[in-house]
């Protein structure tokens, strides 16, 4: 074989390489996700399409695509690809490289160098790049999962625009997936596996925004699955858990929320925490069971604990900014809140009254006395004649009317004997009782 031999660009792939490396996107209309800085016409890609780009940190949890980002960046805009491991370079290196990238511009050839965990390096480390970076030898590329703000020096940092990449969200990983299963060069496609829906989404579910992890849980699992089709078992092997499947528009997912608001309702803490735990294992989305708290804290403790509504929207907010798997513990929070909380539903109870008595009674005009009057003409017609300003009677309780005349003497909120709501109803029955007696202005 003569030295000067070499593969087909685009021949076949090393079979020997991991599934994560294979699969890596070719073109950016491969790349999946990110499209607030990929999408078309925006800054990015205008530059990578361009060939006009200039120094960047790529900043985003693991498993996004910096490093194939920034490989893709350099095979699109015809740049010598040198990548750096922060954790194994050093100054000396650094000098090394920087000389040749200086060598390589003189020849009219530009170099990008990618500094793989650039919060790793010192600032003596990423001082050594900023000459080089000034003077247009190098376009850097920095990916960290750290906050460039805190880790990155502010010199280095001014010359480079910074780009925030997100998780990968479970449908773009189910498309990642889906792709692998298919591709007969790059994937697993050789193989003709089945995989179920519900199985590719577990997996992708379980990495957390990681396409790599997601990637390396399906090449575990098609190797260890027997036959055509990619087994529950097997999947559950490289997860390392139990695989819960149910259809999210089926009767069981009903069924598992319909337990966990009654066991909640119930005051059953370690029920609520079972049926949370197999709704959390099965995959569900985590915002719509965060909404199914939100709507017990109202349903079924209302003005016994006020501060239960408080906890189950803080919980939604939670897992809004943890993800999984973070966020769970939250929702798991929340729940045994709200079970332990005393229950009442007398305020739901009476919007429903209300809202009842509305639907089958006339609806009366305002009364007078409640409207504004900001005419002259509407102060002649009666407008507010009569009304009483709180703030100037004693503790602020007046004795007007605040019903149409056909509603007056109704009481709707029957306030229980539970928890806040007691003193609720001691309160309230100290207004009426105030507010049926004649008071005069204080002065």
């Amino acid at each position: 074989m003569s030295l000067f031999d070499a593969a087909p660009l685009g021949g076949e792939p090393d079979r020997g390489r991991p599934l994560a490396e294979r699969m890596r996107p070719e073109t950016l209309d491969e790349f999946v996700g990110q499209e607030h800085v990929l999408g078309p016409g925006k800054p990015l890609r205008v530059q990578i399409e361009r060939d006009q780009l200039s120094s960047l940190i790529l900043w985003g949890p693991p498993g996004v695509g910096k490093t194939t980002l920034a490989r893709l960046i350099a095979r699109l805009t015809r740049c010598d690809f040198v990548p750096f491991s922060a954790v194994l370079s050093g100054i000396k290196e650094i000098k090394e490289v920087m000389a040749a990238a200086e060598r390589t511009r003189r020849l009219g050839r530009r170099t990008l160098v990618f500094i793989d965990e650039i919060h790793r390096f010192n600032k003596a480390q990423q001082d050594a790049f900023l000459p080089y970076v000034e003077r247009g030898d190098i376009i850097l590329i920095g990916a960290t999962t750290e906050n460039p703000s805190f880790e990155v020096i502010s010199a280095l940092l001014s010359r480079a625009k910074v780009y925030a990449l997100r998780a990968l969200t479970v449908p773009e990983i189910v498309g990642l997936l889906r792709r692998a299963l298919a591709d007969p060069v790059r994937g697993l496609g050789q193989a003709n596996l089945e995989a179920s829906g519900e199985l590719l989404e577990q997996i992708a579910i379980y990495a957390n925004g990681d396409a790599r992890a997601a990637y390396n849980i399906l090449e575990l699992a098609a190797a260890a699955s027997p036959g055509k089709k990619l087994s529950a078992e097997a999947v559950e092997d490289a997860l390392q858990r139990k695989v819960l499947l149910y259809d999210k528009s089926g009767e069981e997912h009903y069924n598992l929320i319909s337990a966990l608001h009654k066991s909640v309702r119930s005051s059953d803490v370690d029920a609520a925490l079972y049926w949370l735990a197999r709704m959390l294992e099965a995959g569900e989305d985590r915002l719509y069971i965060a909404r199914r708290l939100v709507r017990m804290a109202i349903e079924d403790i209302g003005m016994a604990d006020p501060r239960a509504l408080e906890q189950a929207v803080a919980a939604m907010r939670a897992v809004h900014f943890l993800g999984i798997p973070e966020g769970d513990q939250a929702l798991a929070q929340a729940a045994i809140y709200l079970a332990i909380a005393p229950k009442s539903d007398a305020a739901y109870r009476a919007l429903e009254q209300v809202r009842e008595e509305v639907r089958h009674s006339v609806a009366e005009p305002v009364p007078l006395h409640l409207r504004n009057a900001p005419t002259r003409h509407m102060k002649e017609w009666g407008y507010g004649e009569g009304y009483q300003h709180a703030h100037n009677f004693e503790d602020a309780i007046t004795t007007m009317e605040c019903l149409p005349p056909n509603m007056r003497g109704k009481r709707w909120y029957h306030p229980t004997d539970r928890g806040v709501e007691k003193r609720i109803r001691e309160r309230l029955e100290e207004l009426r009782r105030a507010r049926g007696a004649t008071s005069e202005p204080s002065r």
